[in-house]
């Protein structure tokens, strides 16, 4: 296989003024689309975002029987998909790539179809935490069986269903495996046995919030809709769950929280609609970082006065490395300062800011320490190690403990930034660039997971 040829870094020599166009929210858009498939009725979803992760969540809806059709985008920022649901078939095999939230997500779409649903993806795809959503998905009756010894998850159904009786094995003519795929979990549909009944699980989503959000999205599905809660009481990324909640509420489901750590959803009330997705705010932490890097000025427009997506506490973020920013009438202007404070930060809500961050700690004046994202390591990569290795790589001082990172001033230099297959890693090695001439950029091509065309962006900006 041909490696991908390094993208050197662009050097910011002056203050930058920057006014980035920014792509659709991945987290929204994955959202909608299931709960598009899982509706009563047809729903259409404008500004969705194109992108390899919403490309592979449309393939794996299409093989459980939905039909999704892509019209043109009457906003002409990325383009707008009809879906229409239809009823829920197993006998599929379904390749997730590296996107953790098409392996979550549709792990429990599939235990609502009428057989079994093969789950594949990038090698890579193997290493990401699933086990315990699998195991919550026990609780509900549904079999789930491992083919990668890394997931450890080979335990039979508990009986739950009226019958008492767990799901035969169904396996259905699946689809040819893609080529060099990983074999990763296979779940059981019950639609052929009065579908998935419904009570309380108890779910341990210490290691990703995507396990919680999973099992509320396809909830109103269940015969007794679901009740919940996290053992141990721990939820990292918790504006995932936030809007997670409040994409039920815009497709009409019914929910509330009966405590800190726990959750009901009742079932049905999926009455599909329109709905357009917001910019993709993590997706803009780069940007806004150039401004405080180079000392100057990054604006974008449209950014939302109320959202739930965790990008927007960069915002937080960016004043504690004393950044000035301002919010007016949908205009964010973040202006850089010539000093870059050491910050002490709590990313627990917000770890998919963690390289961004990181990379602005790197080229501080001062210490730095990140804590509550011990998550990160089962992300594409083990991203808290990474940064790590990567920061001493370009001559930086790091240390990645348990669920933190400390970052220390020091003289750094160029070299090859690894992207470890991951579009953040990417970022976080743009963003040291801007200051450290010499840095190239493994593969800049990842960045298309969430934002194709970042490298012209980023370019342009200069």
């Amino acid at each position: 296989m041909n490696r991908p040829v390094p993208w050197p870094a662009p050097v910011a020599h002056r203050p930058l003024k920057a006014q980035p166009r920014l792509p659709a929210s991945k987290s929204l858009t994955a959202r909608y689309l299931v709960l598009a498939g899982l509706a009563q009725g047809p729903s259409r979803i404008r500004n969705a975002l194109v992108s390899r992760d919403t490309d592979l969540m449309v393939a794996g809806l299409t093989s459980l029987g939905a039909r999704v059709e892509t019209v043109p985008d009457v906003l002409g920022t990325g383009r707008e998909l009809v879906i229409e649901p239809g009823p829920l078939r197993g006998g599929q095999t379904i390749d997730v790539g590296l996107a953790g939230t098409v392996m979550r997500f549709l792990a429990p779409v599939a235990a609502l179809a009428d057989g079994r649903t093969r789950f594949v993806g990038d090698p890579a795809a193997a290493k990401r935490p699933i086990r315990p959503l699998l195991e919550a998905l026990n609780q509900l009756g549904v079999t789930t069986t491992s083919q990668d010894g890394t997931l450890e998850v080979d335990r039979p159904a508990k009986q739950n269903s009226e019958s008492g009786e767990p799901r035969p094995d169904q396996p259905g003519p699946a689809r040819p495996r893609p080529k060099n795929a990983a074999q990763l979990f296979t779940v059981d549909g019950r639609g052929g046995l009065g579908g998935v009944s419904g009570r309380q699980v108890w779910l341990d989503a210490k290691q990703s919030s995507q396990f919680l959000s999973a099992l509320l999205l396809s909830a109103p599905r269940f015969n007794n809709g679901l009740e919940v809660s996290l053992r141990p009481e721990i939820l990292p990324s918790r504006p995932h769950v936030e809007m997670t909640l409040a994409a039920l509420s815009a497709f009409g489901a019914s929910h509330n929280q009966t405590g800190r750590f726990s959750w009901t959803v009742n079932p049905g009330g999926l009455t599909g609609g329109e709905i357009t997705v917001e910019p993709d705010l993590s997706n803009a932490a780069p940007f806004l970082a150039a401004a405080v890097v180079s000392g100057g000025q990054t604006q974008i427009n449209g950014w939302p006065a109320v959202t739930t997506q965790a990008g927007q506490l960069m915002l937080e973020y960016l004043r504690a490395f004393g950044a000035q920013v301002d919010l007016k009438d949908g205009c964010l202007t973040v202006t850089g300062q010539r000093y870059i404070n050491g910050v002490q930060l709590d990313l627990t809500p917000a770890g998919e800011l963690t390289p961004v961050v990181a990379a602005l700690a790197t080229l501080a004046d001062e210490d730095s320490r990140l804590d509550g994202i011990g998550h990160l390591r089962g992300h594409e990569t083990d991203r808290l190690a990474a940064l790590a290795t990567e920061i001493r790589r370009l001559g930086g001082k790091a240390q990645a403990g348990q669920d933190y990172l400390t970052i220390q001033p020091s003289e750094l230099h160029g070299g090859l930034v690894r992207s470890y297959g991951d579009h953040r890693m990417a970022t976080f090695g743009a963003v040291i660039g801007l200051r450290v001439p010499g840095v190239e950029i493994e593969d800049i091509n990842v960045t298309t997971k969430t934002f194709p065309g970042f490298a012209a962006e980023w370019t342009a900006m200069l």
